[in-house]
């Protein structure tokens, strides 16, 4: 049942995933997180790395008023998509994420914070300790 359908595909065509992205970075970041997670046995790499795979369309969308709401002075997250400046924020914090609106980036820097690419924060922080998720 299952040859009929995959027939006119190579083997090595009916055995890998699919992968229908065409970002460059994003697939890149997707590889990386995914060596990282197996060298160093840090499942929050493969977490995020999971939510990236995802269609963009289901990708995070954070605003600032939860980001507030849910963390405290000098905690770091990581948001596997944007962050929206919907809300204030009022203590510091270092935000990793894909993309930040400019106002959310305004707000978070006026308190001190800092935003990065998730790319830098593996650079920083490779065993992923001390991060949260935020969805």
């Amino acid at each position: 049942m299952s040859q009929a359908l995959f027939q006119g595909h190579t083997e090595e065509q009916q055995l890998s995933k699919i992968i229908r992205k065409t970002n460059p970075r994003i697939l890149g970041l997707i590889t990386d997180l995914r060596a990282l997670s197996r060298d160093n046995g840090v499942n929050i790499w493969r977490d995020i790395a999971k939510r990236l795979e995802r269609p963009t369309r289901n990708y995070s969308e954070v605003n600032l008023s939860k980001i507030n709401r849910y963390t405290s002075e000098d905690e770091t997250v990581i948001v596997p998509g944007k962050v929206l400046s919907s809300g204030n924020i009022e203590h510091k914090v270092i935000v990793a994420a894909l993309g930040f609106s400019d106002s959310a980036k305004e707000k978070i820097m006026e308190k001190g914070g800092s935003c990065l690419n998730i790319e830098d924060l593996v650079k920083e922080n490779p065993n992923g300790s001390g991060v949260k998720i935020m969805q």
